[in-house]
């Protein structure tokens, strides 16, 4: 087993992993969505004027619409659906109706996912120099040589990992550091169950720590549920893998970091 593989286990099987992790990934309390005053006064007018057509398209314009349905993804993407389907206009709105303006609201207000949040967390723990290096943008990365991450837009993350490093991969890397002369590219990925999405997750980590073409030393930042002993896939494959694949929590980065 990888020596930080095996550390991060025993943190999270002995010690108050949680009550750290909540440093890297604070979760909000669930809170209900903002809706825009001037978006929703047209949601208002389109529903007492009963112009579905009106009361269709106002909705579209939230973040969540009201009502699960697999024909409203299509008629986000194409407008003049709304126009052509009159069917279905009919068919969603009445459901609209039933549920009146109080329950329209409610839903369409309803807290994001746990899930949802977690996309940016890892990025924000970072910013706050938590590791202890500089933070620096592309310029002043490429022109020192000193201990540093590279914090930066998604798109000039990938861009940075494909032309210095050799990173082919789809999705940009969300972690780009320089120590000692020597980069470092990692996936981060906070696992909350086991199973379906969550393994997908572990398996792009992996798959990045298999991939022979980037020049660099390549870790998967995991946090969760993969460190409880179990039967599950993943906890097997941790205390089986090759010892060169660096897979550990979030809390051991800086430790790692520091080793070099």
């Amino acid at each position: 087993m990888n020596h930080w593989t095996k550390l991060s286990i025993g943190f999270a099987n002995q010690r108050n992993y949680l009550d750290e992790l909540f440093r890297v990934y604070p979760l909000a309390p669930d809170s209900v969505r903002d809706i825009d005053k001037t978006k929703w006064s047209e949601v208002e007018k389109a529903f007492s004027g009963k112009n579905d057509v009106a009361l269709l398209r106002s909705l579209l314009k939230l973040k969540l619409f009201p009502i699960k349905d697999s024909y409203v993804a299509y008629m986000r993407k194409d407008k003049g659906a709304i126009l052509r389907n009159p069917k279905t206009v009919k068919r969603l709105c009445s459901r609209l109706r039933e549920m009146g303006l109080d329950k329209i609201w409610e839903n369409c207000s309803v807290p994001k996912e746990t899930n949802r949040q977690i996309g940016p967390l890892f990025s924000n723990w970072l910013k706050k120099g938590t590791l202890g290096l500089p933070l620096l943008d592309r310029k002043s990365f490429e022109c020192s040589s000193e201990d540093a991450i590279l914090m930066e837009s998604d798109a000039i993350l990938k861009d940075f990992a494909k032309k210095q490093l050799g990173y082919a991969r789809d999705r940009r890397p969300d972690f780009i550091a320089r120590v000692q002369k020597q980069y470092i590219v990692g996936e981060a990925k906070f696992m909350t169950d086991s199973g379906g999405n969550q393994n997908n997750q572990f398996e792009r980590a992996k798959s990045l720590l298999e991939d022979t073409t980037i020049n660099a030393t390549k870790i998967a930042i995991l946090d969760g549920v993969l460190y409880i002993p179990g039967e599950n896939q993943v906890h097997k494959y941790l205390c089986t893998h090759r010892e060169e694949y660096n897979i550990f929590s979030s809390l051991l980065l800086r430790d790692f970091l520091f080793q070099f």
